[in-house]
């Protein structure tokens, strides 16, 4: 399944590694290190400007301006659909 997490990109759910709140960043030296390493890799997709939260795929970093919980719901939805296909 995908899922959109706005800014025009749409992602793959089965590649979420991690979904991290943009503003724990400035306070984590190692969430740090790893956008500017993603920065330096070109993996880093997404707008800076008023972001809100960061995805980490097998596929790459993806900023958005959809807050966590907002992507949470979106993941669940997906998850919940997943499971009702078992049913049927």
């Amino acid at each position: 399944m995908f899922i959109d997490i706005g800014n025009g990109n749409v992602i793959q759910s089965s590649t979420i590694i991690a979904i991290i709140d943009y503003e724990l960043i400035s306070s984590s030296v190692l969430l740090q290190e790893m956008i500017d390493n993603a920065n330096q890799e070109k993996t880093l997709k997404g707008p800076t400007n008023h972001a809100k939260s960061m995805m980490v795929t097998t596929e790459g970093t993806y900023v958005s301006t959809l807050s966590v919980a907002t992507l949470k719901k979106r993941t669940s939805i997906i998850a919940t659909i997943k499971h009702m296909e078992d049913y049927y």
